[in-house]
């Protein structure tokens, strides 16, 4: 197992992380014997590195993560969760308030069964609260040895900035982790998010690395759905998110690459991911044993250039304005300089 920084930070987690959303799931997820067998499978593999969040199957995965880990050494693995989803009637059963969040944290701890959690994660941008409010929360739960970093979810660039600038003005804890969807058919974070996270010092952490499985090569252009897949539980969200002309076209080269290196498309696509460096961990979220033995072929295993590239240009994502006109025009102030500055790398970095 390969270890990353998480962002601007001292602490190294697995670059492969086991996402627990399956964990308690109706129809496509998994039990408790089930989960505990898989974390044992990914910890005994060198993983350290686990994401599961208050509103995943209402708590059961934070209860069966912490029962699983249970076997294990707790202070040798890093446990993020998350809160902002509604998780009571009242008023203030949801956002990013300082009431929710005190009372959700220690929702989260009983039910993880730990004294502390190591990235406590903002699940989403509350438009509501004050963001100064939020910080401040969470700087406490820092303080008090609840909570050892933090991280958002789902924010724009824009507000991940300005978290992070508050912060500094106030003199408070920063995010120093952004997870967001990111794989080869949803490209979105690249045009802002993926620079922000770069300039903030923010790791990025992928959810829905394989696009709901669709980027694993079992569903064809035209066919149908398979029965009992993640994907059939949930048409309305992804087969809008995903199945188009163009999708098709990526999962047939990750299928003809596959012929080539002997790598099933799910591992390549979670390595081309892992090609780019601001990304810290990618999540991976199995029901199965086989499942996660199959992300874990590429917890130290890495996609070579040419075919990097190859997936790269299939996936043919356009970043518009105004890199467009930065790219046409960055020649005007630059070719002096020996090399270009690191933050010049605004699409990839590779290094």
């Amino acid at each position: 197992m390969k270890y990353r920084y998480l962002g601007r930070s001292g602490l190294l987690v697995s670059r492969i992380c086991l996402g627990t959303m399956t964990f308690g799931m109706a129809n496509w997820g998994c039990d408790q014997n089930q989960a505990s067998r898989i974390v044992d499978t990914f910890v005994g593999a060198g993983g350290n590195f686990l994401d599961t969040a208050d509103m995943y199957s209402a708590g059961v995965s934070e209860e069966m993560t912490g029962k699983a880990i249970k076997s294990h050494n707790r202070d040798e693995l890093v446990i993020a969760t998350k809160a902002w989803f509604r998780t009571s009637e009242g008023a203030n059963g949801s956002g990013s308030s300082r009431k929710h969040i005190l009372d959700a944290v220690e929702a989260s701890l009983r039910r993880l069964g730990t004294d502390y959690i190591d990235l406590y994660q903002v699940h989403g941008p509350d438009w509501f609260t004050p963001m100064e409010e939020t910080m401040r929360t969470l700087d406490d739960l820092v303080r008090q040895g609840k909570v050892r970093y933090i991280g958002c979810s789902n924010y724009y660039a824009w507000q991940m900035v300005k978290a992070n600038s508050i912060a500094e003005k106030m003199n408070l804890e920063k995010f120093i982790s952004a997870q967001h969807m990111y794989n080869l058919v949803r490209r979105d974070i690249e045009r802002e998010i993926l620079p922000a996270c770069a300039d903030q010092g923010l790791g990025m952490l992928c959810w829905s690395p394989l696009a709901s499985g669709f980027l694993s090569g079992k569903y064809q252009r035209g066919g149908d759905i398979p029965e009992g897949s993640r994907i059939s539980f949930r048409k309305s969200v992804d087969i809008p998110r995903y199945f188009h002309d163009h999708a098709f076209d990526t999962v047939e080269t990750l299928v003809e690459l596959g012929e080539v290196t002997g790598k099933p498309p799910s591992q390549l696509s979670t390595a081309w991911l892992l090609g780019d460096h601001r990304v810290t961990s990618v999540i991976s979220g199995p029901k199965t044993v086989a499942q996660i033995e199959d992300v874990l072929a590429v917890a130290d295993w890495d996609l070579d250039s040419d075919h990097w590239n190859r997936l790269e240009e299939v996936s043919n994502f356009k970043h518009g304005y105004p890199l467009e006109w930065i790219d046409q025009s960055y020649g005007n102030i630059a070719g002096m300089e020996e090399f270009p500055p690191a933050h010049h790398r605004l699409v990839r970095d590779r290094s």
